[in-house]
């Protein structure tokens, strides 16, 4: 394996001392010692993965240095417009070092969200003409991989490194943001679905709050028709939940998303309101961090999202940090024409022993659909 303090020293003795990107739970290790080792100027943890390229670019204009863009393979998708129209030699030939934590990979079991993106990983880069090397665990093969990936741009071209998993020694994040909030995710998940209505479904995002949703229908003996996990497509559920509001007026239709996944595509927030369906309502449960992918930190407890959301046309926005202040807020908004906004705020972490759905996507899918049909 890899030691991380060697892989980015090695970087930086080249020249690349620039980081950004959206974290990765196979990246968690040198995602973390990036976070001990550079300043709030040198890593920058991106909204999406498509505006990491773009700050890679303006980094190089301002500089004249590549830069270093990491992301998990989901995030291709985000950064495959900003590769055809602003690096790509055609356009303003800039070189950006791409690192990409390979989910999904072929013959390596993994979540249903990964397997097609696992599939079209290296086939993606193909298409967009990016060389890459998928990295060696072994440091001596790493390097040449390395000096490989930096001719590629000194000759100003896009490089990726494809990492798969456990490439990388384990590192723990030193510097770790602490919040001062006592409730917990799961805590505030269960008291937020335990006040639907009958006829109410959810919309929830990807990572843990899916997860625990699925848990806490599990423990209460209940079904699971009345929720839609996003098991992928991470910054996309308020869209879901809108497509599903506008066609079903007459039901309440409650989007739980993540602070991370909000911030990802925040402009989704604009089209919520501009519709103005009277059945929404979106709960941002914000801990400030990427939980799922080892618990970096996002900007969530730094802004004001009620504040954003009443911006834009939100009709009612609140924001709590306790379990009583949350179960009487969910009284009078429940009762409220919507789009509703409810920021929850709660700590950092998750249960070890919590589980994963047990269904597929395809029957979650198809529960829902028939409970909206009826």
């Amino acid at each position: 394996m890899i030691r991380p303090e060697y892989f980015i020293e090695k970087l930086r003795e080249n020249g690349i001392d620039c980081f950004s990107g959206v974290p990765d739970s196979l990246l968690k290790n040198i995602c973390a010692y990036i976070t001990d080792h550079c300043d709030a100027e040198h890593n920058i943890i991106t909204a999406n993965e498509g505006a990491a390229v773009g700050i890679s670019a303006g980094h190089y204009l301002a500089t004249g240095k590549p830069a270093c863009v990491y992301m998990q393979n989901s995030g291709e998708g985000n950064i495959i417009n900003p590769l055809a129209s602003l690096t790509d030699e055609e356009v303003y030939n800039i070189p950006v070092l791409l690192l990409i934590g390979w989910r999904g990979r072929p013959g390596v079991h993994d979540e249903p969200q990964h397997v097609k993106q696992g599939k079209v990983t290296t086939g993606l880069l193909n298409v967009m003409g990016v060389n890459y090397e998928v990295l060696s665990k072994e440091e001596d093969k790493a390097e040449k991989q390395i000096a490989k990936a930096i001719k590629a741009l000194q000759d100003k071209e896009v490089f990726a490194l494809v990492i798969e998993k456990d490439t990388f020694e384990d590192y723990t994040l030193q510097n770790v943001e602490v919040n001062d909030l006592t409730m917990s995710r799961e805590e505030a998940i269960r008291t937020v679905a335990a006040a639907l209505g009958e006829k109410d479904c959810i919309v929830s995002t990807t990572g843990m709050i899916s997860r625990e949703l699925f848990e806490y229908r599990a423990g209460m003996s209940q079904g699971h028709e009345r929720d839609f996990l996003t098991v992928g497509s991470m910054g996309h559920a308020s869209q879901i939940a809108l497509g599903i509001a506008m066609a079903k007026p007459d039901r309440k239709v409650w989007c739980f998303d993540g602070d991370g996944a909000a911030i990802m595509h925040m402009g989704s927030m604009a089209i919520v309101a501009n519709k103005a369906p009277k059945n929404y309502l979106h709960v941002v449960f914000n801990n400030g961090a990427h939980d799922s992918v080892g618990g970096q930190p996002t900007v969530g407890l730094k802004i004001d999202l009620p504040a954003v959301a009443r911006a834009v046309g939100y009709k009612h926005t609140s924001s709590v940090d306790s379990k009583e202040a949350l179960a009487e807020t969910l009284k009078t908004i429940v009762a409220k024409e919507g789009p509703s906004l409810l920021e929850v705020k709660v700590k950092k972490g998750n249960r070890k022993d919590l589980g994963r759905p047990t269904t597929t996507p395809i029957q979650n899918k198809e529960a829902l659909m028939a409970f909206l049909k009826d």
